[in-house]
């Protein structure tokens, strides 16, 4: 019992700090959960493809006829460096979340409460991955991000509301099944 005694006294004594690892997240990060988007659970997308047929539905009773695409097929996530992609997809989401909330016909309302819901809570989880660190250096913006961000602040200006939500209706199941993935997935989006 003395011997125990004595080594508790030791140890106890040496306060050794914990050893950093270097897997260890930043503190900031404890509050980012991009991996649990990897995929949705079926009744989310069931949700989603009812909105969107239901959309795409009113749009082609309005007879829209846009002559340009704002998500073309190039638009894809891997092109990007992976810490630019978080970015990216947080600003589609932006775009995607405005004008599916500025929808004001009656009949679809109560379809977008449920897929408004999921993308307002990826949008807000994906903004606590890119809150930039206080102590980090900001990191210079890839040409390629830079056009893909001025595009869509460009295409809220230019495009007519029909046009906008058209192109986002088509660009909704890329942008969750596949960006999103490609996100949550970070360096192993493949």
């Amino acid at each position: 019992v003395l011997l125990l005694l004595l080594l508790a006294a030791v140890l106890t004594g040496t306060r050794a700090d914990p050893v950093p690892r270097a897997t260890r997240l930043p503190p900031d990060a404890k509050d980012c959960h991009r991996a649990r988007f990897k995929s949705l659970c079926p009744q989310v997308l069931q949700a989603f493809r009812k909105a969107k047929d239901a959309i795409e539905e009113w749009l082609r009773k309005k007879d829209v006829n846009c002559s340009s695409r704002l998500f073309p097929r190039a638009w894809d996530l891997q092109q990007l460096q992976v810490q630019e992609r978080p970015r990216a997809l947080q600003a589609e989401l932006a775009l995607t979340l405005k004008v599916l909330e500025n929808m004001t016909d009656s009949a679809l309302v109560p379809i977008l409460d449920q897929p408004l819901h999921t993308l307002r809570h990826i949008h807000s989880q994906l903004q606590a991955c890119t809150q930039p660190q206080p102590t980090a250096e900001p990191r210079p913006v890839s040409r390629r991000l830079s056009r893909w961000l001025h595009r869509l602040q460009e295409a809220q200006k230019k495009e007519t509301p029909s046009c906008l939500e058209d192109s986002v209706t088509s660009n909704l199941f890329r942008l969750l099944i596949r960006d999103l993935k490609c996100v949550a997935s970070g360096d192993q989006c493949a």
